[in-house]
This record gives structure tokens, sequence and C-alpha cells, in this order.
């Protein structure tokens, strides 16, 4: 199950992606906005990642206008590694080497093609693990100091 979450800013974004998701099979939850209406991104964060962190959900696609905002928001959430990706380089990668488990998009900077794309590759890409994992026990131990 894939939490998703937007504001206004992203909303149009992820409805796209949406239905790359039905397409393809692949169960979500759609934590809002569910009309396009002005809202926080951090509330639309917190929802869609406290899902990722109960376990509930796999992990989280958050849009916003750039996607800068919902990942800052979706960071400060423990247990949470978001990553803003504009390429495909950084979206696979994030999955890679530093296990992300919330993609952020900006439904004002990325159109739906590109959209589509890093989504496909952050949800099919494995965590390598090995040395990266060393890092990752390190970020999350920046959360406890």
């Amino acid at each position: 199950m894939i939490a998703l979450a937007a504001d206004h800013g992203g909303f149009a974004l992820k409805e796209q992606v949406k239905q790359w998701l039905d397409e393809q099979q692949i169960p979500y939850r759609d934590f809002g906005t569910l009309d396009g209406a002005s809202c926080d991104y951090p509330d639309m964060a917190a929802a869609a990642c406290d899902a990722v962190v109960a376990g509930s959900c796999e992990k989280a696609l958050l849009f916003c206008g750039t996607g800068i905002g919902i990942s800052m928001a979706a960071n400060k959430i423990k247990g949470i590694r978001a990553a803003c990706c504009s390429d495909y380089f950084s979206a696979k990668y994030t999955r890679m080497h530093n296990d992300a488990n919330a993609l952020c998009l900006g439904g004002r900077v990325v159109g739906a093609g590109l959209a589509i794309e890093l989504v496909d590759v952050f949800l099919h890409t494995a965590f390598e693990g090995g040395r990266h994992q060393r890092r990752i026990d390190k970020v999350a131990a920046l959360e406890n100091r």
C-alpha cells in the first residue's frame, strides 16, 4: 500500500499519478487533499507519513508546488527519509543508497510523464544495504539526538 498526499499545489499531479497507479494495479491510500482546495503541506505530509511509520503503508508519494516544502515537513517525522526529486538518477539512487521511504514531487516543476517515470523507478528499486545501511543508521541516530 502506497500513501499519497498533496497540498493544492500538487493536487493535479497527484491525481495524474493516481491514474497511473490504478493502471498498474498498485494499491494506494489517498490522504488528501481530495478536491484541490487550499491547504497546508505539513498537514498533508503528516497524515501520509504517519501511515508509513505505523506500517500500514510501505512508502509515501507526496506532492506540493515545488516538492520542497512537503519534503521538509516529511523529514521532520521520525522514521521518514523523504527525497525531493526531479530527475531519474536521483529517484533511483535515493532508494538504492538512502532507502528513502517518501518521494516528493513538485506539481509546478515536474510534468506528469516525468513524474510517472520517477514514481515507477522509486517504487521498483530496492535498497542495496551493505555500506549504505551504516549511513542510514547514522541518519536515524541524528533523529534521536
